[in-house]
C-alpha cells in the first residue's frame, strides 16, 4: 500500500550550510539551512508483506518487546535497555561488540525539548563519523577499531502507543544518487560535527512501517567503514487515522558496533 506524506528535503547551495544549535548563546535556539517541503509517495512495508532486509537496504524492522516500563529522566532504565539493544544487534546484524552511547526521546509536541527530526538526513558524514569514533573510544582504541569493520547503527522504538502520526520513513539506498547528498556542519557551542542532508530526487523510493508499536523497532545504518550505504531518513508528515489524537513519542538510541 502506498501513502502520501510531506517531507523537508535540503537544498543545494554554492556555500557551505550548517545547523547552529544554541545560536547566539540562547539555549534551544536553532538556525537551520533552507528546507524544501515536498510531497512523496511512501510504501508501507507492513501491508506490502515484505519488509526490507538490513543487509540489502541498510534498514530492518523487528518485533522485540522491551522490559523497560518508562523512558524517563531517571537513568535507572538505561543498563537494562542497553543490554536489550546489544542482544538485538547481535542477533539481527551479527554485531560482536556494541557500545550504546546516546538515547534521545522525541515527542511531537510544540513544548517538547526534542521533537521529531523533520529534515531528510543521515546522522554522520565520513568525517563526522571518524570524529565521533575518536570521541567515544579515544585515539588509541579508535585506531584499533579502524583496522576492522565498524559501524554506527541507530535503533528506533515508539513509546507508549502505536505511531499514528509522524512515523519514521526511510529512502532505499539504491534509489539515491551520490550527488543528492549535501554536507552540512553541525555547530554546537563547544564543538562542531558534520551530518549529511539529502536533496530531492523523484527517483527516491520511500518506505515505512505503519502503526509501529512499542513492541517493535527499526534498526538502521548511519555509517559503515566498509561501505554499507548510509540510509536517509526523516519523520513523515502524515496521519494514519485522523480520528485518533495520540501524540507521537519515540526513543532513538545511537550505537557504535564492531563486526
Amino acid at each position: 500500500m502506498t501513502q502520501t506524506a510531506a517531507v523537508n528535503y535540503h537544498v543545494h547551495k554554492p556555500e557551505r550550510q550548517a545547523f547552529e544549535l544554541d545560536a547566539g548563546g540562547i539555549v534551544g535556539n536553532l538556525i537551520a539551512p533552507e528546507l524544501a517541503p515536498t510531497q512523496v509517495a511512501v510504501t508501507d512495508v507492513r501491508s506490502a508483506g515484505v519488509a526490507p532486509r538490513f543487509a540489502d537496504a541498510s534498514v530492518g524492522f523487528a518485533a522485540v518487546p522491551t522490559e523497560v516500563q518508562a523512558f524517563d529522566a531517571n537513568d535507572d532504565w538505561q543498563p537494562a535497555y542497553d543490554a536489550e539493544i546489544t542482544k538485538l544487534l547481535a542477533d539481527k546484524i551479527g554485531a560482536q561488540e556494541v557500545i550504546v552511547f546516546d538515547h534521545t526521546v522525541r515527542v511531537d509536541d510544540s513544548d517538547a525539548v526534542r521533537k521529531p527530526a523533520r529534515n531528510v538526513h543521515s546522522d554522520y558524514s565520513a568525517e563526522g563519523a571518524e570524529q565521533r569514533l575518536i570521541d567515544i573510544l579515544g585515539d588509541d582504541k579508535a585506531a584499533e577499531w579502524r583496522k576492522g569493520h565498524y559501524a554506527f547503527i541507530n535503533v528506533w522504538r515508539p513509546i507508549g502507543a502505536a505511531i499514528n502520526s509522524a512515523p519514521l520513513g526511510f529512502i532505499r539506498p539504491d534509489s539515491v544518487a551520490a550527488e543528492d547528498w549535501i554536507l552540512l556542519d553541525l555547530i554546537y557551542p563547544d564543538r562542531k560535527g558534520q551530518i549529511m542532508g539529502l536533496a530531492a530526487n523523484p527517483d527516491h523510493e520511500w518506505v515505512y512501517m505503519s502503526r509501529m508499536t512499542p513492541d517493535e523497532v527499526a534498526f538502521f545504518n548511519i555509517y559503515d567503514n566498509q561501505n554499507r550505504p548510509s540510509i536517509a531518513h526523516s519523520a513523515l508528515d502524515m496521519v494514519e487515522d485522523p480520528t485518533l489524537q495520540t501524540i507521537r513519542k519515540s526513543i532513538e538510541s545511537r550505537t557504535l558496533v564492531r563486526y
